[in-house]
C-alpha cells in the first residue's frame, strides 16, 4: 500500500467527504446499481442506512474509501455478512479497497458472521472482481445480463462468496 490508512467508523461529520467519494462513482453508473441521478441526501440515507455499519479509510483527515457491512439477509440468513465498498478515484490503485475488504474480514468474523457474500459483482469491473478473487472469494453464481453499463449494455453480474 503506498498509503498510511487508519479505517474507523463513520461519523456524521464524515458527509461531504462521503458523498465526494459516492458521486463520481454513482454518477458514472458502472458499478453500482444506484440510479445515477440519485441525489446526495438519498445516497447518504442508503449509505448510512441504521442497517449498516460504515466504515471510513483516511489518510489524515482525508478520506480515500468507505464501505458499509450488515447482514446479507435477516432471518436464517443473518449469519451472512455483506459489504460494498467505495474508493477515490484519486485514491485507485493504492491499496485502499484491498485494505478495506481485510478489515471488513476482520470486523465480520468478530462480530459472528460465518461467512461473506456479494450479490451483485459487475462482471466488467475486472479490477473489483480480480482484488475480491484475490482476497479468498470465488464466483458462485452469474446472473446473465442483470445490469445495463452505461457504455457496454447488458453485462452480467456475479455472486462472490468466502468463508470466515
Amino acid at each position: 500500500m503506498s498509503v498510511t490508512l487508519s479505517i474507523r467508523k463513520a461519523t456524521s461529520a464524515d458527509a461531504d467527504g462521503l458523498w465526494q467519494i459516492l458521486e463520481p462513482i454513482i454518477r458514472a453508473g458502472e458499478t453500482y446499481d444506484f440510479p445515477r441521478e440519485t441525489s446526495r441526501q438519498d445516497a447518504l440515507l442508503a449509505w448510512l442506512a441504521p442497517d449498516n455499519q460504515c466504515f471510513v479509510a483516511c489518510e489524515g483527515d482525508t478520506l480515500l474509501g468507505t464501505y458499509v457491512l450488515h447482514p446479507n439477509r435477516k432471518g436464517g440468513g443473518a449469519h451472512v455478512a455483506n459489504c460494498g465498498y467505495m474508493t477515490a478515484s484519486d485514491a485507485n490503485g493504492k491499496g485502499v479497497a484491498r485494505a478495506m475488504c481485510a478489515h471488513s474480514l476482520e470486523v465480520a468474523r468478530a462480530e459472528g458472521f460465518r461467512t461473506m457474500q456479494f450479490n451483485f459483482v459487475i462482471a466488467r469491473n475486472h479490477r473489483a472482481v480480480k482484488l475480491w478473487t484475490g482476497m479468498g472469494f470465488e464466483t458462485v453464481g452469474r446472473i446473465p445480463e442483470a445490469f445495463l453499463h452505461p457504455v457496454h449494455g447488458y453485462t452480467d453480474a456475479l455472486v462472490m462468496y468466502r468463508r470466515l
